[in-house]
């Protein structure tokens, strides 16, 4: 997919009146907490303010988001009507989420559907994958394949059906493939970065004011395992 801009390590992969899609790098926080860092949020206000010379506070709504230590698509609403729209396609699971993923341990099968019962400790902000349904626990479910093996790690193509906290990270360390760099789900070390091999690869839905079917493919990370897939 082209790159409409990439300044300020900002990478913009869609952007019109109403939405603006960037690629997220290893690091970056979608939305203020109590880390005080500037968050992806201001950025992107930032860029919007200084690209149109706007006066004055710029709207910006946060749809969803990615984990810290992840990559890959995030989409921001530029208009209260899309932010009320897209808040309800990703709360009505009418969007299409397609992530990759880099394990050193091979699943069992090629392919898999995998359903667990996902319960979150806020204490120590994880999420633990039961095979049956406990206390406090969500329903958590995807479906997975292997489209590429390495001389040491294999690459995963996870489809998203339901978006629970951590799903992809517990769900994958659940089945004893954690994702490479993936300290907190049991992978051994971490990546130099301090991010983990986990990346928002694709997102289709319906604009939310056009109405026309939009699919955002994000480029992965320049490093050599991504380079490899």
């Amino acid at each position: 997919m082209k790159i409409i801009s990439d300044k300020n390590n900002l990478q913009v992969l869609h952007e019109d009146n109403h939405i603006i899609v960037i690629n997220k790098r290893v690091g970056d926080i979608v939305q203020g907490d109590k880390t005080g860092d500037k968050p992806l949020s201001e950025v992107v206000k930032e860029y919007i303010k200084d690209k149109y010379n706007k006066p004055g506070e710029v709207f910006l709504g946060v749809i969803h988001r990615l984990d810290r230590p992840t990559t890959g698509i995030v989409i921001f609403a530029r208009t209260s009507k899309a932010l009320t729209r897209m808040n309800e396609l990703f709360s009505n699971r009418e969007t299409q989420k397609t992530y990759w993923a880099i394990v050193k341990n091979k699943p069992q099968n090629t392919e898999d559907k995998l359903v667990h019962y996902l319960k979150r400790n806020e204490r120590n902000n994880t999420s633990k994958a039961h095979i049956k349904e406990v206390p406090e626990s969500k329903i958590a479910s995807l479906h997975y394949k292997i489209i590429a093996s390495l001389q040491n790690y294999y690459g995963l193509e996870i489809d998203l059906h339901t978006g629970r906290h951590h799903q992809i990270r517990a769900q994958l360390s659940a089945i004893g493939s954690p994702i490479k760099g993936d300290l907190k789900y049991g992978f051994d070390r971490s990546n130099p970065d301090g991010g983990i091999h986990l990346h928002a690869r694709k997102l289709v839905f319906t604009h939310p004011v056009t109405k026309e079917n939009i699919e955002i493919i994000a480029p992965t990370p320049n490093d050599a395992i991504w380079n490899a897939i």
